[in-house]
């Protein structure tokens, strides 16, 4: 899809994240959407994809209203080759991706036994295999600079178990595993690695909703917490950060 210019670049020059690009996996909607109307409000450049061409355009324009230069881009983010595309082809619009917001998921539930070897595939090439492929093809490019932020959305359900969560459980326990050795991988060239693991947040979400949403987390409260890892002091980097409702559901 092209690219949406800015149409308020000179509102943009003093903002703290002026100069930089963003690139949110599943972006076009619930947390991912939110994430990237925080790093547009920043002064970012943003560049998100997903697989509903009609949401993109939507949240494009709403991006493009907070004079960022936008790019969205339909894609698999589990398949290498559709990766690989979305990267270049945000870099040629906007350039190098200086924030990448791993935030693509899906939930399955129900008692593990009872699922397939598909669904199994499902759930962990959506959550998991997919900030494997996105952080590879960003890395080398922020290696080179040696500045760079690569966050993750993980769950409380990385950090705790329930029935019916298997599946989902596996996943992003999964990517928290990961992150933590990515960031040691990483952080000697400059490179931050930073996780956020929300509890439930008031999204649909594969046809599970909270259990009370009036207390549940929100999606901005979600990309707050992204805002304080890309604003944090370049010397140290938020490793982990645990989102919690303040009520109970």
């Amino acid at each position: 899809m092209a690219s949406i210019s800015a149409t308020n670049g000179r509102g943009q020059e003093k903002a703290p994240l002026s100069g930089g690009v963003a690139l949110v996996t599943g972006g076009s909607r619930g947390i991912g959407r939110a994430i990237a109307n925080r790093l547009a409000s920043l002064g970012a450049s943003v560049a998100i994809c997903g697989r509903d061409r009609a949401a993109l355009q939507d949240a494009a324009e709403g991006l493009a209203k907070t004079g960022a230069r936008v790019h969205t881009q339909p894609a698999d983010v589990t398949r290498a080759a559709d990766v690989a595309k979305l990267v270049a082809k945000t870099e040629a619009a906007l350039g190098p991706v200086t924030i990448l917001v791993n935030n693509a998921g899906m939930g399955l539930f129900g008692p593990a036994h009872e699922k397939s070897e598909a669904d199994w595939d499902r759930v962990h090439n959506t959550n998991l295999k997919s900030v494997f492929l996105l952080s590879r093809a960003v890395a080398p490019s922020m290696i080179r600079r040696g500045s760079g932020d690569i966050i993750n959305i993980s769950s409380l359900a990385g950090r705790n178990t329930f029935a019916g969560g298997g599946l989902y459980c596996a996943s992003k326990w999964g990517v928290i595993g990961l992150s933590g050795c990515m960031a040691e991988d990483l952080r000697e060239y400059g490179i931050r690695v930073s996780v956020i693991c929300p509890g439930s947040v008031s999204t649909e979400f594969s046809g599970r909703a909270p259990k009370d949403s009036p207390k549940a987390l929100r999606p901005e409260d979600v990309a707050h917490a992204v805002e304080a890892i890309v604003m944090q002091s370049p010397r140290s980097f938020l490793s982990e950060i645990h989102v919690r409702p303040l009520r109970k559901p």
